[in-house]
């Protein structure tokens, strides 16, 4: 890795996903574990096919709604962050974007996982500041969730993108997006037409023909390459050596493309010669 230079460096906003872009884990599923309620993929699926709250946002709508979820506490949310299972090197990669000659990548992350759980499980690793999640007012004697402030889910995770990418007068074209699922295209799809880099990681069959870049990894630093690639310009070779220089090694790196298919036939099959 080299050394930053004294120079003015090229600044870009990088925003992240949190469940399952960041961790291994879907908030509501260990919610539910801590819990001992089981059922969250059908509520999930219930609420996504009714279309009562924007995708993603289904966790929330359950914690202010559901008898199950409405006993859950700030301590609960806090307890859960400290559960969830990160993907490797993590802290290392907040590291690295730091540490790029020329380059700055403000690091941020916009999920409708709860503020108290995003925070809890990047602790020391990601600023409070830079994280934007759900945040729900709190009843000041009960302690339950009263109300919902805010959810960063669908377009919703658009609106606070232009909020931070206003407030560190980052241009249009020096967005990049990382998300895993349907709840990511709206931002995905803003961050295209402004001339933004997009990287899924995940195979999502919504989300892999709008990224412009699939990464699948169970490793954090994965996300460094199309950064190193389609930003910084480095060939293989170059970043193969930034690796290196931290004491990594790509051993597996495919580039491939997937056609997924599905034929029908809309006239009776061909058996024989005519």
């Amino acid at each position: 890795m080299q050394i930053r230079s004294p120079v003015l460096r090229k600044q870009y906003l990088l925003t992240s996903d949190f469940d399952q872009t960041l961790s291994f884990n879907d908030s509501g599923v260990v919610l539910s574990e801590l819990l001992g309620t089981s059922g969250f993929h059908d509520k999930i699926r219930g609420l996504s096919q009714a279309h009562l709250v924007q995708q993603g946002a289904e966790l929330a709508y359950l914690l202010l709604h559901d008898p199950e979820y409405r006993r859950v506490r700030k301590e609960d949310l806090v307890e859960v962050g400290k559960r969830i299972r990160l993907k490797q090197n993590l802290p290392l990669l907040s590291r690295m974007l730091d540490d790029l000659e020329g380059y700055r990548f403000l690091f941020y992350v916009i999920s409708a996982a709860p503020q108290e759980v995003i925070q809890s499980a990047l602790e020391g690793i990601v600023p409070p500041d830079h994280i934007y999640g759900t945040r729900f007012r709190y009843d000041p004697v009960t302690g339950e969730i009263a109300s919902i402030v805010r959810v960063p889910a669908g377009y919703g995770k658009v609106a606070v993108l232009e909020e931070l990418r206003a407030q560190l007068s980052v241009s249009p074209d020096r967005l990049v997006y990382v998300g895993d699922g349907y709840s990511d295209v709206h931002v995905m799809l803003h961050v295209n037409r402004v001339g933004g880099l997009t990287v899924a990681v995940s195979e999502n069959k919504y989300l892999t023909p709008i990224a412009q870049r699939t990464i699948l990894s169970d490793d954090a630093l994965s996300v460094l390459v199309p950064l190193l690639e389609d930003i910084v310009g480095l060939s293989p070779s170059g970043i193969r050596a930034v690796f290196e220089s931290q004491g990594f090694a790509l051993q597996e790196w495919e580039k491939v493309r997937t056609d997924s298919l599905t034929i029908r036939g809309t006239a009776p099959a061909v058996t024989g010669a005519a």
